[in-house]
């Protein structure tokens, strides 16, 4: 007897299993979503203890600022993001109009209908990335002092890219430091970070390398303008190869931004000049994957130079009521 073979749909389709599939269990709890997980204690753990350890590193001088997962549209829009990555962006919706008119959007759900068609545009959106908001606070202040400004950043980002993959996520923490000044402070900067950070993979017990990266920029504009931030070498990444050499993870990256910034937002340098910019971002899910998936699930197992750098032997220490780990 033929018995028809029907193709399963993407719900039930099985899913190839990736390198990193054994961590999702012990790290996160699913939400319902590709991409947006609920974080366990173990891993939070983690995230908080590299948050600590990047700081140690902080250049003397720096200001501090943490910025809520979501920024003004127009300072968004102003900065250009819409015309380089409109495919990633989220943007915040809500019901608007009269009591009656939001009643009936409630109404429709009610009968099964879809209420999201009366959904319009707030002036938020989720930020894509943590140095954004800062751009505009710097301009407001007036021209740079003689060696710019250096901030620390860090925030909730979103980007619309769902992904069962663990190093992926839609909804992730970046961590960054920013500097605005002239092209030699920059330069500078990304330089002596490119190293420092190498040092912090190294302390991490990761295999990485260091090499020339571009932006997802979007359409086929977008592809020219990878190309050219490949040709003025304007972007690098720490890459760590948790499935493979050819298909490193991005956990850090070293930005130029030239006088984008400075340009768009006014900011001028203390030759009154307009500012360059450039930052460093640490991807602070990816780096704890990549611990987790190097190291194992069991961080009492870690090697002693690593727990020692994110002080977890110091923690055991005092679990054990003094006794060294």
């Amino acid at each position: 007897m033929n018995v028809p073979v029907l193709n399963p749909s993407p719900e039930t389709a099985p899913q190839p299993i990736d390198p990193l599939d054994h961590l999702a269990d012990h790290l996160f709890h699913r939400m319902g979503s590709d991409g947006v997980y609920a974080r366990t204690a173990l891993y939070e753990d983690i995230v908080e203890r590299l948050a600590l350890l990047i700081t140690r590193h902080r250049d003397a001088g720096t200001e501090v600022m943490r910025f809520p997962p979501v920024m003004s549209r127009a300072q968004l829009e102003k900065s250009g993001y819409l015309k380089s990555f409109p495919n990633l962006l989220g943007c915040v919706c809500g019901l608007h109009g009269t009591e009656r008119e939001i009643q009936a959007a409630v109404s429709r759900f009610d009968a099964g209908g879809d209420w999201t068609r009366s959904l319009s545009a707030v002036d938020l959106v989720l930020s894509p990335a943590a140095c954004y908001p800062v751009y505009p606070i710097a301009a407001s202040r007036g021209a740079l002092p003689k060696g710019g400004l250096r901030f620390d950043v860090a925030a909730d980002c979103f980007r619309r890219e769902p992904s069962r993959h663990l190093d992926r996520l839609q909804s992730f923490r970046m961590r960054e430091y920013v500097c605005i000044g002239t092209p030699d402070d920059v330069s500078a900067f990304r330089e002596r970070w490119i190293e420092r950070a190498q040092g912090i993979a190294g302390d991490l017990g990761l295999d990485f390398w260091v090499d020339q990266a571009s932006d997802p920029f979007f359409g086929r504009v977008g592809q020219m303008m990878a190309v050219t931030q490949k040709q003025q070498s304007l972007k690098f990444e720490l890459l760590v190869p948790l499935r493979s050499e050819a298909q490193p993870t991005a956990c850090m990256s070293f930005n130029y931004h030239r006088e984008h910034f400075g340009a768009t937002w006014g900011i001028l340098d203390a030759n009154g000049e307009p500012a360059h910019t450039g930052c460093v971002a640490f991807g602070m899910d990816r780096l704890a994957v990549a611990l987790f998936h190097t190291h194992g699930i069991d961080v009492s197992a870690w090697p002693p130079a690593v727990r020692d750098g994110l002080g977890l032997a110091q923690h055991a220490a005092k679990a054990d009521g003094g006794v060294s780990a």
